[in-house]
């Protein structure tokens, strides 16, 4: 029981310092940004003014739900309630491809407008507002591919948990799929008002 806990307390330190590397990118990418603001303003408020800050806001109540129902489901395997958990996984990897599915459409809507990296048509917008959707376009990307690799693992400890390999005594997997989707969570609050929200 003993090996049983260091193994677990070990698999919870080790996410713990992975989420840390992650935050350190993001963070990086956040400084770009500041920096970026400082020297474009103007340019970094108008070019915002053509994001959908409907589509947005959508993804972020999207993903607010999300974490609350990966959250609910530890709750649940806590309390051995095995179809709940398995219920609460699956509707939290339909709210990241809903979160996916709106950016595809997002951004459908935006390349179609001429307005993606290297196109001439944003060339003639500035440099500033050039750089602002460089910035948005990549750091936007990356967080779609976390939603993707988030959702991925929750998928898999799902099936772990079907066959009984998470259980209520055994549940750091789901655990550390969950901080790993808060993170991806607490990175689309911060892009939200940066990039869709500048006045």
């Amino acid at each position: 029981m003993s090996i049983e806990h260091r193994d677990d307390t070990g698999a919870r330190f080790g996410m713990w310092l992975f989420l840390y590397t992650e935050v350190i990118l993001f963070s990086g990418l956040f400084i770009i940004y500041a920096v970026s603001l400082t020297n474009y303003p103007a340019e970094f408020s108008q070019a915002s003014n053509k994001l959908n800050v409907y589509f947005g806001g959508a993804n972020t109540i999207v993903l607010l739900t999300s974490s609350l129902t990966i959250a609910l489901a530890i709750s649940a395997i806590q309390m051995g309630r095995k179809k709940q958990c398995l219920q609460l996984c699956w509707v939290t990897i339909a709210l990241a491809i809903v979160f996916l599915i709106n950016k595809y459409f997002e951004w459908s809507a935006e390349i179609s407008h001429g307005i993606y990296p290297g196109s001439e048509h944003l060339a003639e917008m500035g440099a500033g507002i050039t750089v602002f959707f460089n910035l948005y376009y990549f750091t936007a990307g990356l967080h779609g591919l976390h939603v993707l690799i988030g959702a991925t693992l929750i998928a898999v400890v799902a099936v772990m948990t079907a066959k009984d390999k998470v259980t209520s005594d055994r549940y750091t997997l789901l655990e550390n799929s969950a901080l790993y989707w808060h993170l991806v969570d607490l990175v689309w609050i911060f892009l939200f008002p940066l990039y869709y929200l500048i006045l």
